[in-house]
């Protein structure tokens, strides 16, 4: 532990939303003599989630929707390492550089915003076939896989196999799925543009849900919208189904229905960060940390814990379900990245701290160009205004004003002269080249 006149040593696990925001508060808040700030992440950058279909679909660059955390957080120390263990008796941290070397931190406070991971299920073929969009990685990925299959399905002359190049499936009907679906078909459509021998109608994109509904984060009626908007752009919507088996590519679903595929992507739910059972922490029955509404881990008022790795109690459903907690959402890592930042502050210096509180406002989503949905505090709107509300307020929530601005660069070039459709296919395989070379 440090002594009275040594800087309190804290040390943030994530550098997602919350844990960057929270980093960023505290050094702008806390003196050098204060307090030091140490912040932990495999990933030396952000990544703004919600711009990732946009990403993937070529309206933004990748680089623009990530924000450098040496860059961003000038006065703390980042740890490009992944965490392995939380030994909170010991205050001690395990973490792993990408060398595999590890080594222990100590902490006097700690912050748990270790974020989450996509929700897989033992599906045959899914952890072969599966494609993510959880980060900037995936996006480009995904970006010139969908392209690089069109490509190959305009060099055969193979129905069959120009037929599985062809479908793409998407799982999940949640928001990033619906959106990821939706940017990307648009994308690819727009492509056909250049292809002598691919129309529009010769891809087929498919939706599969196991919920009776989509787009849940939305009203019932505009996610009944959203299913027949993305139906009249020919894409096929299964409700109340579920992929049972991809096996070699060849999905089969709950309702009977059966197709090959080469692009099968993975929106289905998400979890809290598998490393929390390598913790002493207190963990709920889905693996979450378990907070208090002030933002503190229950039982250990000098750990703190925010976003979707951690259970906090939403009091704007107190009296509907005493036992609801926040969904994981950009929406609530937002503001309990702020409200956690305060009252961490507010306890080193002996203040009281306070609850965090917040009512759902709503959700905004981009169905592709000039498309979209939005329902904001019982305001509903579809079409160009939903797509500027969706783009509008994210590109007010992300980060710095340096990104904020290249974005809306990009979205001007966009407009201007057309999105670019090129694939970079060598990026999957960058050595392949170079390995050929030396084996002639």
């Amino acid at each position: 532990m440090a002594g009275k006149s040594d800087p309190t040593r804290i040390l943030i696990l994530g550098g997602g939303y919350v844990g960057m925001y929270t980093a960023l508060r505290l050094q702008s808040k806390l003196g050098r003599r204060e307090a030091s700030v140490t912040v932990v992440d495999p990933q030396p950058h952000m990544t703004y989630q919600p711009f990732l279909p946009e990403a993937a679909a070529g309206n933004v660059e990748p680089r623009h929707v990530v924000a450098p955390l040496r860059r961003v957080l000038k006065r703390c120390h980042v740890l490009t390492a992944r965490v392995t263990e939380v030994n909170h008796e010991k205050r001690s941290v395990t973490v792993e550089d990408a060398e595999g070397i590890s080594s222990d931190l100590g902490y006097d406070v700690l912050v748990v915003a270790l974020g989450s991971v996509s929700r897989l299920l033992p599906i045959p073929g899914l952890a072969e076939q599966g494609i993510g969009l959880k980060t900037v990685g995936e996006a480009i990925y995904l970006r010139n896989h969908v392209l690089a299959k069109m490509d190959a399905a305009a060099n055969t002359t193979d129905p069959e196999l120009r037929k599985r190049l062809l479908n793409f499936t998407f799982v999940g009907g949640g928001y990033a799925g619906t959106e990821a679906l939706a940017e990307l078909e648009d994308m690819a459509r727009y492509a056909t543009r250049y292809y002598e021998s691919i129309s529009r109608e010769d891809m087929s994109w498919s939706l599969i849900e196991a919920a009776g509904r989509i787009m849940p984060e939305v009203s019932e009626k505009m996610g009944v919208y959203t299913v027949k908007a993305l139906e009249e752009r020919g894409i096929k919507v299964y409700l109340n189904t579920f992929l049972k088996s991809v096996e070699n590519g060849h999905a089969v679903l709950s309702d009977g229905t059966e197709f090959d595929t080469d692009t099968l992507v993975w929106n289905a739910g998400v979890k809290a960060n598998p490393v929390l059972k390598n913790s002493d922490l207190p963990l709920d029955e889905r693996g979450r940390v378990k907070a208090t509404s002030h933002l503190r881990v229950e039982g250990h008022p000098e750990v703190w814990a925010a976003g979707d790795c951690s259970a906090v109690p939403d009091l704007s459903k107190a009296e509907e379900d005493p036992n609801a907690t926040c969904a994981p959402s950009a929406q609530h890592a937002v503001r309990q990245a702020n409200q956690l930042a305060k009252n961490l502050i507010a306890a080193l210096r002996g203040r009281k701290t306070e609850a965090y509180h917040h009512r759902y406002a709503g959700s905004v989503a981009g169905l592709g160009l000039y498309k979209g949905v939005a329902d904001v505090y019982g305001f509903k709107a579809k079409g160009f205004l939903a797509w500027f509300m969706h783009r509008t307020y994210h590109v007010s929530k992300m980060p710095t004003f340096n990104r904020k601005a290249r974005i809306v660069i990009d979205w001007t070039l966009a407009f201007l002269f057309r999105r670019e459709v090129v694939s970079m296919g060598q990026i999957q395989n960058p050595r392949a080249d170079f390995k050929r070379a030396a084996s002639s």
